[in-house]
């Protein structure tokens, strides 16, 4: 399982003091007002920043960093994603995952054909997993109970019931 997960992109700076807008990558982006520290993943290292403030603006959000005080420090990290904990992670309710923890799951049918998730479509009802399967090739599975049948995080499995229609 993933340890960091990632809640934001630095999209670019937000004025001359240090201040950074977010893309935020979480579900609710309202989370970061009891964020209290993230991990900056700049490619080569990962660096432990303190959330000093919190603002929203449009679908960003603009956070300031302690100890970061001008647009020099930061602006060489615009485009670096920003991770939390798993411990510091939103809490999750019964049968909610984190993506994170599904990408890479090996799937199987209840007629036993397998297959891999490869990737996780957030739509407004629920989530869709696109599974490659090797007999049917890329398949759009709805997570909603007809069709995921089991999840099991720790074996990285997951049984599914493809409905009518989706091969």
């Amino acid at each position: 399982m993933e340890q960091l997960l990632q809640v934001g992109v630095i999209s670019s700076t937000h004025g001359v003091r240090g201040e950074v807008k977010v893309f935020p990558t979480t579900d609710d982006p309202q989370r970061f007002k009891s964020l209290k520290n993230v991990i900056l993943d700049t490619g080569k290292e990962q660096i432990p920043l303190e959330i000093q403030g919190v603002k929203f603006f449009k679908q960003f959000v603009i956070l300031k960093f302690k100890g970061i005080d001008n647009i020099n420090d930061i602006e060489r990290y615009k485009r670096k994603s920003l991770f939390v904990t798993r411990k510091d992670a939103v809490e999750l309710e019964e049968d909610e995952y984190y993506i994170a923890d599904l990408i890479g799951m090996d799937v199987i049918t209840d007629e036993g054909e397998e297959g891999k998730l490869v990737d996780v479509i957030e739509t407004g009802a629920n989530e869709v997993y696109v599974v490659e399967f090797d007999k049917y090739g890329e398949v759009l599975i709805p997570a909603i109970h007809d069709c995921i049948l089991d999840v099991d995080i720790e074996a990285m499995s997951m049984k599914v019931h493809l409905l009518e229609g989706l091969v």
